[in-house]
């Protein structure tokens, strides 16, 4: 019996010792792939640049991730696949231009996941204290691209984002849909926690929740769920809800994960930069406008779009500073301006309202974890 195992064990070493080899040299070629990749994406994007092109296309990027994700068929997950060519992608564009990218830190915030997400680890990613320097700094042409949250599926529009846009002559370039799952992180057990840090609308969309599960415990409000997770790590009886991330970041055990009261929790972020997005044929248009105080002006805005067979995706009011009860409105529409029917309507509606901002024109994009 003796020798029989001591022969198995022989013939498994020598068996993990080949499977250590075949591993090495697949790793050899795959350095010799990715650096193909990087040298030949390098050249297309300067070629791209010399016939007029832009010299970073987020759009084309967009394009070439999401294909790779739809044509993959392995035992690894998609969020696997998406992750390694988005660093990959984000990797061969520092080569061609570094990018700087703002958002609403601090790190691990889930404005820089979103952030990473879009733009990968490559970019350099900028955190600031509030969305009003996002805009500035974007404005002063410190960064390339600002990512801000504009709207959530539990609490709606992002007040803060909105009234930038009043404000500062930025346009929207793209989006990033955000599937969020709230993790309850801390370093004492749930029967000791005696208070819950987060950011406002984490506290909100975990409201039920803590409420069954943590009577016990005094919600206080942070200017950020990463902002919780560092405090929660320093504070005896402190608990925080934030991202799974933010937690690893600082040390923090999971103690209840997913625990948003809707299970399709979903925050829109909106690429903010100095450029219109090109046209691709499933595209979103984004306007601001103001009208006359006067009864109807509002409905006749509105018919401008049901006449010209628009479907409008959002649309938020929004008051206007200085005033007592007067609004500007935040109206987002499938098309692009280019598109023949949104440019009529758009010359439509410039004669009814008293001020009329096209925000952005960006390709539609779809939820991710």
């Amino acid at each position: 019996m003796a020798k029989r195992s001591t022969s198995k064990r022989k013939v498994a070493a020598s068996t993990a010792n080949q499977c250590k080899q075949s591993l090495d040299k697949i790793n050899r070629e795959l350095i010799g792939l990715l650096n193909e990749h990087a040298r030949t994406a390098e050249k297309w994007a300067r070629l791209r640049h010399e016939q007029g092109g832009q010299l970073h296309d987020p759009l084309a990027e967009q394009q070439m991730l999401s294909d790779v994700v739809k044509s993959h068929s392995s035992p690894l997950d998609e969020r696997c696949i998406r992750a390694v060519f988005r660093e990959l992608i984000s990797g061969t564009r520092s080569l061609v231009k570094p990018l700087r990218v703002a958002y609403l830190g601090p790190t691990y915030s889930y404005s820089h996941l979103a952030a990473i997400e879009r733009f990968g680890s490559g970019a350099e990613l900028v955190p600031l204290a509030t969305i009003a320097a996002v805009f500035e700094e974007l404005n002063r042409a410190q960064v390339n691209f600002g990512i801000v949250p504009i709207e959530n599926s539990t609490d709606g529009r992002v007040v803060d984002t909105l009234g930038m846009f009043t404000r500062l002559p930025v346009r929207i370039c793209g989006e990033v849909q955000l599937r969020i799952h709230h993790f309850l992180l801390g370093k004492c057990q749930r029967g000791d926690i005696r208070e819950v840090y987060s950011k406002p609308q984490a506290l909100s969309q975990c409201r039920e929740w803590v409420a069954k599960h943590l009577p016990q415990a005094r919600t206080v409000e942070m200017t950020s769920t990463a902002a919780a997770a560092q405090l929660a790590a320093e504070k005896q009886g402190a608990a925080a809800i934030a991202s799974r991330q933010a937690g690893v970041n600082y040390g923090l055990t999971v103690l209840a994960e997913n625990i948003e009261d809707n299970k399709n929790n979903i925050t829109r972020f909106a690429v903010i930069g100095d450029h219109e997005g090109r046209r691709t044929g499933k595209d979103k248009t984004a306007v601001m406008f103001e009208i006359p105080h006067t009864p109807g002006s509002l409905a006749d805005a509105m018919t401008i779009f049901k006449r010209n067979r628009i479907n409008l995706t959002w649309i938020e009011s929004f008051p206007m500073p200085n005033t007592e009860s007067e609004y500007l409105f935040f109206v987002e529409m499938e098309g692009h301006q280019r598109d023949a029917k949104i440019t009529r309507a758009l010359a439509s509606l410039e004669r009814k309202t008293e001020r009329l901002e096209v925000l952005g024109c960006y390709a539609k994009s779809q939820p991710v974890e």
